[in-house]
């Protein structure tokens, strides 16, 4: 029994001096540049990290993004809840850097912010994914309810690509 555990204590501290021992990820990356009024409109969720204030959410949700006359950003979160009705959350975002428009704060409460970075982002607009620097929160956006496969891997890629694992990745039903 003794042999057991300082087998099994043993492991353990040379895994744990392993993992101490591993190169930190790269620092996530943001897209080089976005642009707002393309970027504005619908979005649907296609795949996210499951996420505390989203218990509720079992379907069909979305994001409506809308300049608002201060040049910050109306984000109106929505989606079905699993009585059948919707559950609606209005925000603000703002740029943090004006030249790449692919960093950006969002509050639902003040003066509660959380990062919103633009990590991937297709040519036309079609489908983007938005995660943040400590990789905790992850989004997988589309223009439509469904996204073919070719741009869902495109879009897992560049999750992978940031260092995101796929494995905490939760796929939304959208009616």
């Amino acid at each position: 029994m003794l042999k057991t555990i300082t087998v099994c204590s043993a492991l353990l501290i040379s895994s744990a001096s392993w993992a101490a021992d591993a190169p930190p990820a790269a620092p996530v990356r943001t897209v080089a540049e976005v642009d707002l009024n393309r970027y504005l409109g619908q979005w649907y969720e296609i795949a996210k990290f499951a996420m505390y204030f989203q218990r509720n959410c079992v379907a069909d949700t979305t994001a409506n993004y809308s300049k608002n006359p201060d040049g910050s950003i109306k984000v109106v979160n929505r989606c079905r809840k699993e009585s059948g009705e919707f559950d609606q959350a209005e925000g603000k975002a703002t740029v943090v850097d004006n030249t790449q428009n692919s960093q950006l704060k969002v509050s639902f409460f003040w003066p509660f912010k959380s990062d919103y970075w633009i990590i991937g982002l297709d040519s036309d607009y079609q489908w983007a994914v938005v995660g943040n620097p400590e990789r905790k929160y992850l989004w997988i956006l589309s223009r439509t309810p469904k996204l073919p496969e070719s741009a869902l891997q495109a879009a897992q890629k560049a999750a992978i690509d940031q260092g995101y694992d796929l494995r905490q990745l939760d796929y939304t039903r959208q009616q």
